[in-house]
């Protein structure tokens, strides 16, 4: 199949045609709940799902970002049935990370503010290709003896064998975006943040590697993608999006943030 490229058409049968452990990483969100207008297209889920599994590489990595709609006063708990499901089929739940949104749309609702998605990181065996974030550590340069608990559960201080705090450290997995930002006028109603793709992009893939979005909308994935030195393949039903995404791409500066 054609690298760096956006194909149109059903992401499902498209996958067909795809060769077995081809992918290195998938970044995707896909239309759920019927949040997103998508003139009347739907998906087959399980479908979509197995395919991943099957294309995806040995220490490949799914990163799945959904959220719920609230029906009838209650959450519909989708995102919670799909991650399942990625697991029955043999998927690992890497990581449950949360996409916290710093400007969220307000709600007139009995409820709090809806200010996050879920961003699952699945993949097969142990991903192969681990490259996280780093901050720095607020207690760089410093030797921490801290407290620790005896066996018998009373606190005491720990002297004389202190660990030597490191310059930087991990960071969470509660990862914070200002929403409707970096879209360079996509025109789509559901663009995730730029940085959100180029975060795991960077994450668990490296140069060189294969990046998939099945249901790439205006194609954020596959742009970050090329900015960072790796292949691409989108696939999008919608022609009008896949229009979109090609310009985006072909328009891609230098610098984007």
């Amino acid at each position: 199949m054609e690298l760096n490229k956006i194909i149109q058409g059903d992401c499902l049968e498209v996958m067909k045609q795809m060769p077995d452990k081809s992918i290195d990483i998938t970044v995707t969100s896909p239309p759920y709940d019927n949040l997103r207008d998508y003139h009347g297209y739907s998906f087959d889920f399980e479908g979509i799902v197995r395919e991943l599994f099957r294309v995806t590489k040995d220490g490949g990595v799914v990163v799945w970002v959904v959220g719920d709609a609230t029906i009838n006063g209650s959450e519909t708990g989708t995102s919670f049935k799909q991650a399942l499901y990625f697991k029955e089929i043999g998927f690992n739940l890497h990581d449950t990370m949360i996409y916290k949104k710093e400007n969220p749309m307000p709600l007139n609702a009995n409820r709090y503010e809806n200010a996050f998605e879920y961003m699952f990181v699945f993949s097969i065996g142990k991903p192969k290709s681990v490259n996280l974030k780093k901050e720095k550590s607020k207690l760089a340069g410093i030797t921490n003896h801290g407290t620790f608990y005896k066996k018998d559960g009373t606190l005491t201080k720990k002297f004389g064998s202190g660990k030597f705090v490191k310059e930087e450290k991990v960071i969470s997995n509660i990862w914070e975006y200002p929403v409707g930002h970096n879209t360079d006028g996509t025109g789509h109603p559901a663009t995730f943040p730029i940085k959100l793709a180029q975060d795991h992009i960077l994450s668990w893939s490296n140069e060189g590697d294969l990046v998939l979005d099945p249901m790439c909308g205006s194609g954020t994935t596959c742009k970050m993608a090329k900015h960072l030195k790796r292949n691409f393949i989108g696939i999008e039903i919608s022609e009008k999006y896949c229009k979109i995404a090609e310009a985006r791409i072909k328009a891609l500066p230098d610098k984007l943030f």
